[in-house]
């Protein structure tokens, strides 16, 4: 148990860690192996890191620690997903999903308890908001997953997990409502004696923060999803009332602006199917103008319902009949496969346990959304 007086080491990025063993009169190496120990290995008992000193390992178990986020529920989906709900300290709870594939282990990251923003075919959205993740309750995702991961045998690795080999930023809350926290978690994925992963495998989902998306390209350029969901700005209002303020053509041109001189990049645009909302020929044909001349490949994703959503999945021949009209028009497309919507860890089910939440508008009804 940690106590007010003792610094969370899982709160520093490699170069926070290193002047923080400055600042205790040792060298900044000491800092790169405690580093190392923490997120390579997955050590929280400084005793049993045994490259360094037994008078550094006592003083360190005084005055710091090593704390994640507590795990309150596993659960399991028939399709392998794993969801994990996640205590706070505070008495909220946030929720991560892990999705194993054949060719790829990914894990989606909250980055807020609930969310700010009121996407309304979202269940976070309904959760209301509370406050913005702290940097080791972010990336003690990461570090609680990889531990549960590397206790399977390897009978059930094969079967059900593999290594974590891509992170989504795509959980509960806006990342770029929560930029320095985020930025600095995903410095911790991305160094060599963190978790390793490279830029083009870690992606941050957001709904249209413009003036952080621009700062996101100078600072930390990973691949960016846009939670697009519209092709048109009245549309898009009620279904991500963030468009208001940030309105389809500046984030296209955000996007363009995050991209340029990368050729090879894209942003990928996701679209959740909604039946009789944004769904027919005529949304698509919108979709190609507003995306003319955008390096972008977009990604439709069935609705997955939750209790009290007010929306319906489209049916697959018209998500099908949608893709084929992209497609036609040179956009490269593909339908996200709903995973784990059985323990409701799919794509905007994610809702977790949030405390003194905030009041909202609810006049961005489906009803409403349904004259557009």
């Amino acid at each position: 148990m940690s106590t007010p007086l003792q610094q969370n080491l899982l709160n520093m990025n490699l170069a926070v860690i290193q002047a923080y063993f400055e600042g205790l009169g040792e060298k900044a190496f000491r800092g790169r192996q405690v580093f190392k120990w923490i997120h390579q290995h997955g050590f929280c008992d400084f005793a049993e890191m045994t490259d360094i000193s037994k008078e550094l390992r006592s003083q360190l178990t005084q005055q710091a620690c090593i704390k994640a986020p507590e795990i309150a529920l596993q659960e399991i989906s028939d399709d392998g997903t794993y969801k994990w709900l996640l205590r706070l300290a505070d008495g909220n709870s946030i929720e991560t999903v892990f999705i194993p594939e054949d060719d790829r282990g990914t894990l989606c990251i909250s980055s807020q308890a609930g969310c700010v923003l009121n996407c309304t075919f979202c269940a976070t959205a309904r959760q209301g908001f509370n406050r913005n993740l702290e940097v080791h309750e972010i990336i003690g995702q990461l570090y609680v997953a990889n531990q549960v991961l590397r206790k399977l045998t390897d009978n059930q690795r094969e079967k059900n997990t593999r290594i974590i080999t891509n992170v989504v930023m795509m959980g509960m809350g806006e990342p770029l409502l929560n930029f320095d926290n985020v930025n600095q978690a995903m410095d911790i994925m991305q160094d060599d004696l963190g978790y390793g992963l490279s830029k083009r495998r870690v992606t941050l989902s957001t709904s249209g923060v413009i003036p952080k998306i621009d700062k996101l390209k100078e600072t930390n350029p990973v691949s960016l999803a846009v939670s697009l969901h519209a092709p048109n700005d009245k549309l898009r209002d009620q279904l991500v009332p963030l468009n208001k303020k940030y309105p389809i053509k500046d984030l296209m041109n955000a996007c363009k602006r995050y991209v340029a001189g990368e050729p090879r990049r894209r942003v990928t645009m996701e679209y959740v199917m909604l039946k009789g909302i944004n769904d027919n020929e005529k949304h698509a044909r919108q979709l190609i103008k507003i995306l003319s001349g955008v390096p972008a490949k977009v990604n439709l994703i069935p609705f997955n319902s939750f209790d009290g959503s007010g929306f319906e999945r489209s049916g697959m021949d018209s998500i099908n009949n949608f893709r084929e009209i992209l497609m036609q028009a040179g956009i490269v497309t593909v339908t996200r496969k709903t995973r784990g919507d059985d323990i409701n860890a799919a794509c905007g089910q994610l809702a977790g346990s949030i405390v003194d939440r905030t009041q909202r508008s609810k006049s961005c009804t489906p009803e409403a959304v349904n004259q557009s």
